[in-house]
């Protein structure tokens, strides 16, 4: 039996909830979900959610050690339709107070991105991807 290829939700482990929730609705500009409560914050995207949960209560649920520093080991990505929209995305991000990791610039992939991070140091690839067809929703289309 094979597993399908599917990713439904994906959930941040935060130091404080209603911080990280503040982030993403002032910074970001985005709406959270009515199913959010005092303990978690979801966020619909395009065809899946982000959650914000309680780093120490998330590890404890997945029976693993809370502790980590640096590097987290992956990065989210927002890719835009054109370099310009990049350049606009983050200009207003740093604008917003969001701390810019890397300023755009064309990379050896053969894209253009740049990083910022969020209040717990996730970091956000903001970037336009010439090799990466999207559909007018954002998503990707299958080639």
């Amino acid at each position: 039996m094979s597993m399908e290829q599917r990713l439904t939700l994906i959930t941040l482990g935060v130091a404080d909830v209603n911080r990280a929730t503040e982030f993403y609705e002032q910074k970001f500009g985005w709406k959270k979900a009515a199913s959010s409560n005092d303990d978690i914050t979801f966020f619909m995207l395009n065809g899946m959610m982000l959650s914000l949960f309680n780093r120490d209560s998330l590890a404890e649920d997945a029976a693993v050690s809370p502790a980590g520093t640096g590097f987290k080991g992956f990065t989210l990505a927002w890719n835009a339709r054109s370099e310009a929209e990049v350049d606009a995305i983050v200009s207003d991000l740093k604008s917003n107070g969001v701390t810019v990791v890397k300023e755009p610039q064309h990379v050896f992939w053969g894209g253009y991105s740049g990083y910022v991070a969020d209040v717990d140091g996730n970091l956000w690839e903001i970037a336009f991807n010439p090799f990466l067809p999207m559909d007018e929703h954002g998503n990707v289309v299958p080639e």
